[in-house]
């Protein structure tokens, strides 16, 4: 629980961002001359998945009333991209990154031998493939490429601990 209050803390602070765990990037594939998406683990981000992230209301607004109808059609019809798709509108409403707050790596629910009986290889592949193909399609529906990289995390390490408020650098997060 202390790591999502520190996250909504977070958030509270930098409201105009998504602020959340899992990160995700874009970058230039120069020998596909593409965008591609990565959901390797790495010092520099772009996207942070909505699923476990906290944004202002306003930007949800702004998805399901100002976004072009064929966009939305476009995630519904494939049931998948709509956490890249809020990064991309996020991300050129405020041209600024998102926050990553740290996570303990890979925490999985079920046992890996469960979950590799309940979903078959291929859709692990066709869902990769299809966010591949929506970094490409937003970028072209936005007219340019508006995520943007970022390295800014916060740790909860020494959040609401009993070190001197005074020694933290961000001590501004635990005033309330």
């Amino acid at each position: 629980m202390l790591r999502v209050d520190f996250a909504f803390m977070v958030w509270r602070s930098f409201p105009d961002r998504i602020v959340g765990f899992p990160m995700r990037s874009h970058f230039w594939d120069t020998s596909r001359n593409q965008w591609s998406y990565t959901s390797k683990w790495t010092n520099e981000f772009s996207m942070v998945l909505t699923a476990a992230a906290f944004y202002h209301r306003y930007y949800h607004s702004l998805f399901t009333n100002y976004l072009p109808a064929r966009i939305r059609s476009f995630i519904d019809q494939i049931a998948n991209c709509e956490d890249i798709l809020m990064n991309f509108l996020v991300s050129a409403v405020t041209k600024l990154p998102p926050i990553k707050v740290t996570q303990k790596k890979q925490h999985r629910d079920v046992s890996l031998p469960q979950l590799l009986k309940s979903v078959p290889p291929s859709n692990g592949n066709l869902r990769f493939s299809q966010r591949q193909e929506c970094v490409n399609q937003f970028a072209a529906w936005f007219g340019y490429m508006p995520l943007m990289h970022s390295q800014f995390r916060l740790d909860p390490v020494l959040f609401k601990d009993q070190v001197s408020v005074l020694r933290k650098k961000y001590r501004h997060l635990e005033r309330d």
